[in-house]
């Protein structure tokens, strides 16, 4: 049964249900546009531990519990989690999601885990693997700036055309039948390099990997960008924004009416001084389960392209003087 479609993407022939979307965020992600969407507002940003990356761990623990007891399951019938964050080797999914005791496979895509996540998720239902699989990321401002940037005591300036992490962490639950919203397709990645370094301009580091990715989906589905209520991105903020839309013109699209990013919604940088706009693993999938996967429930809209986005650096590659190569995953999803 080959369901490969075009270069990069596959098209299921069944499509495969998302039973629940879970969302918990940090106290600024809850004063923000989407506040009245997330399920649970942490008020404390340690979430009652002692370090920023136990914060995670308990932030990531709870929403894929939550998630698990939305789809009305218990922790026992699920096949597989499919986990990811950004910190070194994972930690925050592995220490978060240990007590669970159920079988993992640990996911790197930066930004764009969610997708990833999604994405392998939907194939392991699809191609008879578990009836019932979890799909789950996160990221904590505290731990991002920690492993990426700079202590918060340090206090350090941030340019316009940063972005902020989101402290918050999304999950869905997939299965075979049941749902109101369902993944029919999806088209892997590349990684792109356009030889960019700066780390504080994360837009325009994933913004050709976005546009790749895109215009790639769009090739493969014979679509076009009206054939989808929304082309929806992760992370790409203000700045990546306006890269993308540069760069699908030359490809000859205009996706300015059907774009959305998730970044750019989750805060209100007049009021929350975001600068251009939020991101992480959670910005893209707290922003799905809670405000995206209703409206396709609802049937508000029929079909999107979700397109979560990556930037590939760590520690070690930026301090070397490596470019930050940049990845997207996008994942078709429809209202059943």
């Amino acid at each position: 049964m080959d369901q490969t479609k075009g270069k990069q993407s596959i098209e299921f022939q069944e499509g495969v249900h998302i039973l629940s979307g879970a969302s918990i965020v940090g106290k600024k992600e809850g004063e923000g546009p989407l506040g009245s969407c997330f399920d649970l507002i942490g008020e404390d940003p340690m979430f009652g531990c002692k370090t920023w990356e136990d914060a995670e761990s308990t932030l990531q623990k709870e929403t894929a519990q939550l998630a698990i007891g939305k789809a009305q399951l218990e922790k026992w019938q699920i096949r597989t989690i499919f986990a990811g964050d950004l910190l070194a080797q994972s930690i925050a999914s592995s220490f978060g999601i240990m007590d669970l005791e159920i079988p993992v496979y640990g996911l790197y895509g930066a930004c764009s885990t969610m997708g990833e996540a999604l994405s392998l998720g939907a194939m392991a239902v699809s191609g008879g693997f578990g009836e019932y699989v979890l799909s789950i990321t996160s990221s904590h401002f505290g731990s991002a700036e920690k492993e990426f940037r700079f202590p918060l005591e340090y206090g350090n300036q941030r340019p316009l055309s940063a972005t902020w992490t989101v402290t918050g962490s999304g999950a869905c639950v997939l299965g075979k039948k049941g749902g109101e919203a369902r993944i029919t397709g999806l088209t892997t990645g590349k990684i792109m390099d356009y030889g960019l370094k700066d780390s504080l301009n994360m837009g325009a580091c994933m913004a050709p990997a976005a546009c790749d990715t895109i215009y790639q989906n769009l090739m493969d589905f014979n679509r076009s960008p009206e054939d989808y209520d929304r082309i929806i991105t992760g992370d790409l903020g203000e700045v990546g924004q306006r890269i993308l839309f540069d760069l699908m013109a030359e490809k000859g699209f205009d996706i300015k009416k059907q774009h959305m990013d998730c970044g750019i919604e989750i805060f209100d940088n007049a009021t929350q001084d975001t600068h251009a706009g939020g991101s992480g693993c959670g910005c893209s999938a707290a922003t799905f389960a809670s405000y995206i996967l209703p409206k396709l429930e609802k049937g508000e809209w029929k079909r999107i392209l979700f397109v979560p986005t990556g930037a590939l650096l760590s520690k070690v590659s930026f301090n070397e003087g490596q470019s930050v190569p940049g990845i997207a995953q996008a994942v078709v999803v429809e209202h059943c």
